[in-house]
């Protein structure tokens, strides 16, 4: 048997073993470079292919041929499709975005913009979002079924799902069977497990830096076109008679939660009026201030804090592409 003719049986054994995930991917890399040190005569290079919007990759073998030019080796394990043939088309035909190794398509897009939730972010930036925490939680375990129960309910109830037949014409709506709407579900768990299990792993650090932020605050605050002056407290819960349209709000909130002119002000102390972020005038008044405990509730607001300010992070470190053409 010639070289290449060994080399060619033995890489096709090669590209059959290695695993097929993105995390994967460096481990292929160390197995290819340990048989190409063993077959030093047809200078092999490993191809990755990863495959758009999904975890997993293909791989090739370019060996170089003693009568001159190159061999493209390619083994596919499953359905015999080389990949090459596969994906003939441009990497990026079809697809919305490309965040870092993560690739979206336009249907992925728009089975992504049914589950948005949050109301302070675009479209845009919670794709984005969804792909880095897809990529974070890749290598996660499979959900349990508690889980999974727990983020259909959520998702039901978020869209007013609240018996079998409205669930069954919103998936008829939305053009998804049953076992993708399963399928659908179970990415949405992943990605809430791996969100759920950050903000606790990040919560105590963050209270114990942050101890301000999670204040409890009572206060009352008043907004509208015009400025209101009051004295006291009480005069903006019962002297606005002579004002136009405003909204009075009485609420106890976390203290970074408070419009910002509240944040940090005396208890009692009228305060305004200032420019409210949303336009118009605000004046309001801190009524009490209670210290950041250590509970439940406290720990679970600076979880989300702590975690929002993660996400923030890597989507400012990401590699973002936009495919509008």
């Amino acid at each position: 048997m010639t070289d290449l003719a060994e080399a060619l049986e033995s890489g096709a054994d090669l590209l059959r073993s290695l695993p097929r995930r993105r995390s994967g991917v460096a481990a292929a890399r160390r197995a290819a470079d340990e048989w190409a040190a063993r077959h030093p005569g047809v200078r092999a290079q490993l191809v990755v292919d990863e495959r758009p919007g999904t975890p997993l990759v293909d791989y090739d073998l370019i060996l170089d041929h003693p009568g001159g030019g190159t061999v493209a080796l390619t083994a596919p394990p499953e359905d015999g499709v080389p990949w090459l043939v596969d994906h003939s088309t441009h990497w990026a035909a079809g697809h919305l975005v490309s965040v870092d190794d993560v690739h979206v398509s336009v249907p992925q897009a728009l089975t992504m913009l049914r589950s948005l939730s949050r109301r302070d972010a675009s479209p845009y930036q919670e794709i984005v979002d969804q792909c880095l925490l897809a990529a974070a939680g890749e290598d996660a375990g499979p959900v349990s079924a508690a889980d999974l129960q727990a983020t259909a309910d959520e998702f039901r109830r978020g869209r007013g799902l609240h018996d079998r037949a409205s669930t069954l014409a919103w998936m008829t709506e939305a053009g998804m069977s049953g076992e993708r709407f399963e399928a659908y579900i179970g990415e949405i768990a992943r990605r809430r497990r791996f969100r759920l299990d950050k903000e606790a792993e990040l919560a105590p650090a963050h209270l114990a830096a942050r101890p301000g932020d999670f204040a409890r605050v009572r206060a009352v605050w008043v907004t509208g076109s015009e400025k209101v002056a009051a004295d006291t407290p009480g005069d903006l819960l019962t002297g606005l008679p002579s004002f136009g349209d405003v909204v009075v709000t009485v609420a106890t909130r976390w203290e970074a939660e408070l419009p910002p002119v509240l944040r940090g002000a005396p208890s009692g102390r009228v305060v305004g009026p200032e420019e409210a972020p949303g336009g118009g005038f605000l004046t309001g008044a801190v009524l009490s201030r209670s210290p950041a405990a250590g509970d439940a509730e406290t720990l679970a607001a600076a979880g989300r804090a702590a975690f929002a300010g993660w996400l923030a992070e890597r989507r400012a470190a990401a590699t973002i592409a936009w495919h509008w053409s």
